[in-house]
């Protein structure tokens, strides 16, 4: 079989890319799916900020509200899978706008009726809701950035994860104890419906969508076979899906998404009773790891994005720079259970956390690579789906490990070590296999 010429001739809307009414355009649009990623996220993190009011209203132990962090993750898993019709038969505009507006409302029926079979329902249907979100907010942001300059938006985009627990925690946390876990629902409900409201102001689809790309080569062409040569050809699915980078990159991702889930549903729990310090503290400190992270994420999305401008192989930066920081924190989360002064173990507990983010964008940005542009909402959407196996087990571990441990804060720092270890396990699963370079050219050529 002939191999297909699949190369892109990118280079008038990479010189629209760098005008700076076009840059500027490019992070507006960025900052509109940042919003939007900050309220996803806060929507996930309000489980751990009003896991202990909640269970002392419900009658819950850890093992019921891990069981219900878990079970977030079962529909959110099924809901990735999903991105890839959405990008298929939706607009990006619309598609997200509509996963928008239900997560603004399906928590609502528990500030109404609260019980277990209420949050349980509610929650699965928020994850069903959020599943595909993640995909297609990195489509969306990826379609204003070429390949070679998407290591910073995707820290960006994960670090608004962070940006989530600096900027909302805290307020979340307040308006809880003052006004009850309820009131903290009703508000995340409210900021999820203003940003419905932007995004249908400012919105736009950037250049390197696939379909934006198409549009492109047709109108540069003359007659369909030159149009074919300015466009890359889909690939078959199984060829992305099974190549090394592909797997292994997917295992380290379900690891770093289970230490990402465990700190959602539990960190505040962990500070309150692990450690010893008051409600609004623990809340308050939500933020200490996001901190850290955030900085290196955003970093190491700049600096790597630099040197592959200079050169550097996508190997380099997206794989061996993102595995050391995974090491990195095995190792630190290794010693955890071994610290016994609070604060210390806050800060040790911050670092860890923070150097294993840093591959998730990094990596997530190694993974677009694999694929031609009209593949990427399906690519991402069956990566992120898998990365969330890590969090259909993780918080529900947790709460069966604290339940059984012989104080909370040792089951506690007993679930970060375990993380740490597996991710410094997955980190040389992905050292030895993932090669971006080597199988983007495998799935572009094989016969």
């Amino acid at each position: 079989m002939a191999t297909a010429n699949f190369s892109v001739d990118r280079a008038d809307a990479g010189a629209a890319q760098d005008s700076p009414t076009t840059t500027t355009r490019a992070w507006g649009m960025t900052g509109l799916v940042l919003f939007l990623y900050v309220v996803n996220y806060a929507d996930k993190a309000v489980l751990g900020i009003v896991a202990q009011p909640l269970a002392h209203d419900l009658g819950l132990d850890h093992a019921q509200i891990g069981l219900v962090g878990s079970l977030f993750f079962v529909t959110f898993t099924v809901g990735g899978f999903l991105a890839g019709p959405l990008a298929r038969y939706l607009t990006l505009r619309w598609a997200l706008l509509a996963l928008a507006a239900a997560w603004s409302l399906v928590m609502l029926p528990l500030v109404i009726a609260a019980s277990l079979t209420v949050l349980i329902v509610s929650r699965m249907l928020l994850g069903l809701a959020e599943g595909p979100g993640s995909a297609l907010m990195h489509t969306a942001t990826y379609s204003w950035h070429p390949p070679a300059k998407r290591g910073l938006p995707s820290a960006l985009l994960l670090g608004s994860a962070s940006i989530a627990k600096i900027a909302l925690a805290p307020i979340l946390t307040f308006v809880t104890i003052q006004f009850g876990w309820r009131a903290a629902i009703v508000a995340l409900s409210g900021l999820g419906m203003v940003w419905v409201v932007c995004w249908l102001i400012g919105w736009k689809d950037g250049p390197f969508t696939g379909k934006a790309v198409e549009t492109v080569a047709v109108a540069t062409s003359s007659d369909g076979v030159s149009a074919l040569a300015h466009t890359e050809l889909s690939v078959p699915w199984r060829r992305i899906f099974l190549s090394r980078t592909f797997v292994s990159i997917a295992v380290l991702a379900m690891v770093m998404y289970a230490l990402t889930t465990v700190v959602l549903t539990w960190l505040p729990s962990y500070f309150e009773q692990g450690l010893g310090y008051t409600r609004l503290q623990a809340g308050s400190m939500f933020a200490a790891p996001s901190i850290v992270a955030l900085f290196l994420m955003v970093t190491s999305g700049s600096v790597t994005d630099q040197l592959i401008q200079r050169g550097a192989t996508s190997r380099l930066v997206r794989v061996i720079v993102p595995c050391t920081g995974v090491l990195l924190c095995g190792a630190v989360l290794a010693a955890l259970p071994l610290i016994e002064i609070p604060v210390l173990a806050v800060v040790v507990l911050s670092i860890g956390y923070g150097c294993g983010m840093i591959a998730l964008p990094l990596v997530s940005a190694a993974i677009s690579e694999l694929c031609p542009p009209q593949q990427t909402a399906g690519t991402m959407g069956v990566f992120m789906a898998l990365a969330a196996i890590g969090g259909l087990v993780a918080p529900y571990a947790t709460g069966v490990i604290v339940d059984n441990a012989a104080t909370a804060g040792d089951g506690y720092a007993l679930t970060f070590q375990g993380i740490g270890i597996l991710g410094a396990l997955a980190a040389i699963l992905v050292l030895v296999f993932a090669n971006p370079e080597r199988d983007r050219e495998l799935i572009r050529t094989k016969a």
